[in-house]
């Protein structure tokens, strides 16, 4: 979803608020989290008919976005910069990307999929107290919103590695106190946090890495995530059957624990790695407004006037 919204975005939406309404997007995913909150409470007996009304409130977003969503890109200026052409630096760091985003998504995969069991299992709570568990995740999810904005001013490899230890954080504290909901939670509240904020760096850096290239830069890590998750999923599901729960999660937690100490090799700015010193613009309206540049490499403006051919002077 984040490639077509992200171009109904740049055809519907000013440039000058392109990074709040991405930040904005990204976050809004937590907001859909809590609002399922009632069905986990109300609809666990009948939880069919919850899956067939969640099918159809997915149809009723299809049509929406259907509708919504323009059909045609935006139009780019014919005075603006064409991108440059993908280098071999920035391949590598877009790789670097990837495998931290896919290392976050793999370490994830053990609370988005095992914690509501872990609780009811190991905690012995009824299964409608998981519901409290995603309201908490979503609603410290809102967070992320301003989280990459603020790594973005600051410095993003050290926002990463707190985000991970975050993470890792959420999955011990989940492990040791199963059976008690206020902790139970907030280690919710911290992994909604930490994943949120998360998933924002990705997609601030992997805009930042390919200048003009909306529809790659920021989409390939979020399709590590995906994959990281889909391949964490089955590795706890075994870890869970042969260690129990408690240790399964205790490896995990090591293993982001583990990554969090290699964000040193978080990739940086292109000026940062070859040696220059180059005064840029931080935060994530700054990433968006240099994907589109004039002939000189600042961001463009509409507002500048086309000059014509200069006339020799009489």
């Amino acid at each position: 979803m984040m490639p077509a919204l992200t171009a109904a975005m740049q055809v519907l939406v000013d440039r000058s608020v392109h990074g709040r309404v991405s930040s904005v997007m990204n976050a809004g995913t937590s907001i859909g989290v809590a609002c399922a909150v009632p069905a986990v409470l109300f609809l666990a007996g009948i939880w069919r008919y919850a899956y067939m009304a969640f099918a159809m409130l997915a149809v009723i977003g299809m049509v929406g976005a259907w509708y919504v969503i323009p059909s045609v890109s935006r139009v780019t200026p014919s005075d603006a910069a064409p991108p440059a052409p993908i280098t071999t630096l920035q391949w590598w760091r877009l790789f670097r990307l990837s495998l931290f985003a896919f290392a976050m998504g793999f370490v994830s995969a053990a609370y988005w999929i095992f914690a509501p069991d872990l609780v009811v299992s190991l905690g012995e709570m009824p299964p409608s107290a998981t519901g409290w568990l995603w309201l908490a995740v979503g609603i410290a999810g809102l967070g992320g919103a301003v989280i990459a904005d603020l790594a973005d001013r600051n410095n993003p490899p050290i926002t990463q590695a707190l985000m991970l230890m975050m993470l890792a954080t959420s999955l011990a504290l989940l492990a040791a106190s199963p059976d008690q909901l206020i902790l139970s939670a907030f280690s919710a509240m911290v992994f909604g946090l930490a994943y949120m904020s998360l998933t924002g760096l990705y997609l601030m850096t992997g805009i930042r890495l390919l200048p003009g290239r909306l529809s790659m830069g920021p989409v390939l890590p979020f399709l590590a995530v995906s994959l990281g998750q889909a391949a964490g999923s089955p590795i706890v599901g075994v870890l869970v059957n042969n260690f129990g729960y408690s240790d399964a999660f205790a490896i995990f937690c090591v293993i982001g624990i583990l990554v969090a100490l290699l964000s040193p090799l978080y990739p940086g700015y292109i000026a940062e790695e070859t040696g220059e010193t180059v005064e840029e613009e931080t935060g994530l309206q700054a990433a968006y407004d240099y994907q589109l540049q004039d002939e000189e490499g600042e961001p463009y403006s509409y507002d500048t006037p086309v000059d014509g051919p200069e006339k020799e002077p009489q």
